[in-house]
């Protein structure tokens, strides 16, 4: 399972790079040792599209951020000129922001998921999708090493978070955080690179479902749009 996860990221990290021109090192978040309310993820959870980030949305807002950022920044410095590019190869240039774009879609594209959790660890299947799993213990993260980067799981108070660092210097993030009421599950996945000021964050919302019924699921990405069949399970 941990290859075909390696693989999987080493795939995205390839078609990632066709649209980025160079990657420096990731930037890393503090991770948290200690889960000091344990929450339980475990059961079938379904996407909701609705409640979950539009994709296109989201990349549209970081280029608007970015321009204003450029101008801002542009405007502090005319003389020495300079500023932040959006388009062409350099910092913060169209390929990278939509490279981003591209991988933030393709790591988050599971509909289904199927969480099994104990006390001392959890697995979450995603469909056509690699697993998300981790051995937690307490006041204590797990970290994983491969010649492919560096994986790194923990607690962060009532939010579960992994954490992938790739050759090359793009980093990922998957943080699982449960709703007050047990029957909404958030997975925030960012995309993290130098090349582009701002990370690239996705929120998915799962609600749970029982896994015999059927129903119509859909999908939203930069390519195809909104796209939507109906299933039985």
């Amino acid at each position: 399972m941990r290859a075909q996860k390696y693989r999987f990221y080493l795939l995205v990290f390839t078609v990632v790079l066709s649209c980025v021109p160079s990657l420096a090192s990731a930037q890393s978040i503090p991770l948290a040792t200690e889960n000091s309310t344990r929450v339980d993820f475990s059961g079938y959870w379904e996407l909701d599209l609705g409640k979950s980030d539009n994709i296109q949305a989201r990349l549209d807002t970081l280029v608007r951020e970015l321009v204003e950022r450029a101008r801002r920044q542009a405007e502090g410095r005319q003389d020495r000129g300079g500023g932040m590019t959006i388009g062409g190869t350099g910092s913060n240039s169209a390929p990278s922001i939509i490279g981003l774009a591209k991988m933030a879609d393709m790591i988050t594209a599971s509909q289904l998921l199927e969480v099994t959790q104990d006390e001392n660890d959890i697995l979450v299947k995603r469909e056509n999708n690699f697993a998300l799993t981790c051995e937690f213990y307490k006041g204590a993260s797990q970290t994983q090493e491969s010649v492919f980067g560096t994986e790194i799981c923990g607690w962060n108070s009532h939010q579960l978070r992994f954490r992938m660092f790739l050759p090359d210097g793009l980093s990922i993030q998957h943080v699982l955080s449960l709703g007050s009421a047990g029957d909404r599950l958030n997975i925030a996945t960012t995309v993290y690179s130098d090349q582009v000021s701002y990370p690239f964050t996705l929120n998915r919302v799962y609600n749970r479902y029982e896994p015999d019924r059927g129903g119509i699921r859909c999908e939203m990405t930069l390519t195809r749009g909104k796209v939507c069949t109906t299933e039985s399970r």
